[in-house]
């Protein structure tokens, strides 16, 4: 998968480009929904405390995996992809997120994006070994299961036991950052593509699933990331499943939300492409 030429983002912007102290800068926005820690020399010098095989040179792999950060940021995410797996643990969260990304809306086969999202799930098992305390090591299993169950089918997810497998590595990450933004919207989505596949009273009998979880989860994503496109869109996303047709208005008001914002970098302008083109 690494040697062949990712399809390119599409939508390239000078103000993506976060180039020497704009990174650190911009972070805490460009993160909110992540709770990305900012990969400074002291954050991976701690790391490396923790797990001693992944290098030496606090300093350098700082250096590495910042430049693997603003790669993501402006769209290239296969540079993204590469530097952060070079980096092992310590790069698996913009490894992920960069294959992630781009496999949900640049890669238009079906078999070459589950191919994927297995990967990004083998990736996400060697973070989860190397960097267990770490919140996003967990965050990004649940996302590339999340991934993958999408691709595969509910009802084949659901048989294989990767809902469970989400909901766990959702649980943990929020328990290690209870203002994780995007697990909180998985978490919702979780909750909504369950009723939306077994009926309410099944999902929450097996699955402890409900449409009021759902919904509260999404509003709450909202109110700690009103600017970011994703939580609209799922917000959205999860009317839809839960709803179909009968809160359509609401649906389409989320999506123009989101085709409102402005993006913040390449992730974003994908999500705002997407909300428009559902407008359209």
């Amino acid at each position: 998968m690494a040697n062949k030429a990712w399809a390119a983002f599409p939508h390239p912007n000078k103000a993506f480009d976060h180039a020497g102290d704009k990174l650190a800068k911009a972070w805490k926005d460009l993160h909110a929904g992540d709770q990305e820690p900012f990969p400074d020399e002291r954050h991976v010098a701690a790391l490396l405390k923790r797990n001693p095989k992944l290098g030496k040179d606090a300093g350098a792999l700082a250096t590495q995996l910042q430049e693997a950060w603003r790669a993501f940021h402006r769209g290239d995410f296969q540079a993204a992809f590469e530097q952060g797996v070079a980096l092992k643990a310590l790069g698996a969260s913009v490894a992920i997120k960069a294959g992630g990304i781009h496999g949900s809306y640049l890669l238009g086969d079906d078999k070459a994006r589950t191919a994927r999202y297995e990967e990004l799930a083998r990736l996400a098992e060697l973070a989860l070994t190397g960097l267990p305390d770490e919140a996003n090591s967990h965050y990004r299993h649940a996302f590339a299961l999340g991934r993958l169950s999408q691709a595969m089918s509910i009802t084949k997810a659901l048989a294989q036991g990767l809902a469970g497998k989400v909901r766990a590595s959702l649980d943990a990450t929020l328990e290690r950052a209870p203002k994780h933004a995007e697990a909180i919207t998985a978490l919702g989505l979780y909750h909504a593509e369950i009723v939306g596949k077994v009926g309410g009273m099944l999902a929450k009998l097996t699955y402890g699933a409900s449409a009021a979880e759902a919904e509260k989860h999404l509003k709450h994503a909202l109110k700690l990331t009103p600017a970011a496109p994703i939580a609209w869109i799922e917000y959205g996303n999860g009317l839809m499943l839960l709803y179909g047709d009968k809160r359509e208005d609401e649906v389409a008001e989320a999506w123009d939300k989101a085709a409102r914002l402005k993006p913040r970098d390449a992730m974003e302008a994908l999500d705002v492409a997407w909300a428009k083109e559902q407008l359209a």
